[in-house]
């Protein structure tokens, strides 16, 4: 079976590089290159077997729930990923089915695009034992009976809202603070409000939380003045 890749990054070189890499096996065929702006026509139009993500470039992790929308067909792989707890969880959280650990060499690649087809997830033990831990965490938040013991749901201040809805997009501080007219520094400080109020220690983990509430509960903004 030959396995139909797109390979997506804002970098020239490296989409002549890794296309050079693919190019040498006989059971990979790139059906094309190009940059995040054109990424999801491209998925859609060519629906490959696996769209290969430059995570090093392309930062956003809305582009990566954008690909998978797309073509969901498709399974997205990212390549150049650093493999934090941080960066791992979000990936997973938006819609991944593997990724390319930055220090790969190019069998490891191959390695990687082949086990994600057969619905396997190469990746470290710590990696691993992060996304056990995120589950546990996941099934322990979601476990608790309908009824008065529910807990009730997550109150955030209007600005912690918006921000909320950005982060779960992907975007980084700066990014958010650009689109909201503030500083970067102050949506740091929302973000270590919101992480505290959903009980999680990490951006990673506060993305796959939120995804979950928006799923299970509202998120309510509050209504008390100067809260916003």
């Amino acid at each position: 079976m030959t396995l139909r890749v797109l390979i997506v990054s804002d970098v020239r070189i490296v989409q002549e590089g890794v296309h050079s890499v693919l190019a040498q096996r006989d059971e990979l065929d790139v059906v094309s290159t190009t940059d995040s702006r054109h990424a999801g026509d491209q998925a859609a139009q060519l629906r490959p077997d696996i769209v290969l993500l430059d995570a090093a470039h392309n930062h956003g992790l809305h582009l990566v729930s954008d690909l998978v929308a797309s073509s969901p067909d498709s399974r997205v792989v990212a390549f150049g990923v650093k493999e934090t707890e941080e960066e791992i969880l979000a990936l997973a959280a938006a819609g991944t089915a593997g990724y390319v650990h930055a220090s790969a060499a190019s069998c490891d690649l191959v390695r990687v695009l082949k086990g994600v087809m057969c619905d396997e997830l190469p990746c470290s033990a710590r990696a691993a034992a992060s996304l056990y831990r995120q589950v546990a965490v996941l099934s322990h938040a979601g476990s608790d009976p309908p009824g008065p013991c529910q807990p009730p749901p997550v109150t955030l201040s209007r600005r912690e809202l918006q921000i909320a809805h950005l982060v779960e997009c992907g975007l980084t501080n700066k990014a958010i603070g650009r689109k909201l007219g503030i500083e970067a520094a102050t949506v740091k400080n929302h973000v270590h409000n919101l992480c505290e109020k959903l009980k999680v220690h990490r951006r990673g983990e506060a993305v796959a939380r939120i995804r979950m509430l928006l799923r299970t509960q509202p998120l309510l903004p509050a209504l008390a003045p100067g809260t916003n």
